[in-house]
């Protein structure tokens, strides 16, 4: 690392701590022909490829940006989708891979998304996965409720819905 005030080209690191969000490092480093110090960030870049080929850097906004869309009118709030912005980024930086398709950020977004709202994640996954007619959305609402009763069960709900109620029976179902 060249020194910022001689241009010196070597540096001692003298301290070095992770940031908040433990994305990057900060260093904090001392010229040995000036004695000057200085401080560098350390980030691991993440590139996406896009469909068309062009690539760019990947962005948590953009894609807390794409899943906002998804979830227009539904009851999701700002903190969670920062929430799910960041385990999307996690998850994509814990595959070691500098680049990435916009088919395996789409596929991390999938996931956090479904737990998130079952609405949203038909919405975009009817984008995502380029739904052209009704048995597409069908088949996608089929496996939604294959997964679905596994999570009942493992909450402590029998897939009735009636968490334990007692439910009126009409008269003439009596007879």
């Amino acid at each position: 690392m060249h020194c910022p005030f001689c241009r010196h080209p070597d540096s001692r690191v003298v301290d070095s701590r992770t940031t908040d969000d433990g994305t990057a490092i900060r260093r904090r480093r001392q010229c040995p022909d000036c004695s000057r110090r200085f401080t560098t960030l350390e980030n691991a870049s993440l590139t996406v490829i896009k469909r068309s080929g062009v690539t760019e850097p990947f962005s948590r906004d953009k894609v807390i940006a794409g899943v906002r869309k998804a979830c227009q009118g539904r009851p999701v709030t700002e903190d969670a989708l920062a929430q799910l912005g960041q385990r999307v980024e996690e998850a994509v930086r814990a595959t070691g891979s500098a680049e990435l398709s916009t088919h395996d950020v789409g596929l991390a977004i999938l996931g956090p998304l479904q737990e998130l709202d079952l609405v949203a994640y038909l919405r975009f996954a009817s984008v995502y996965r380029a739904f052209d007619s009704l048995e597409d959305f069908e088949a996608a609402i089929e496996e939604l409720r294959e997964v679905m009763p596994s999570a009942r069960e493992s909450a402590g709900d029998d897939g009735g819905g009636d968490n334990g109620a007692a439910v009126p029976v009409p008269a003439a179902a009596t007879d």
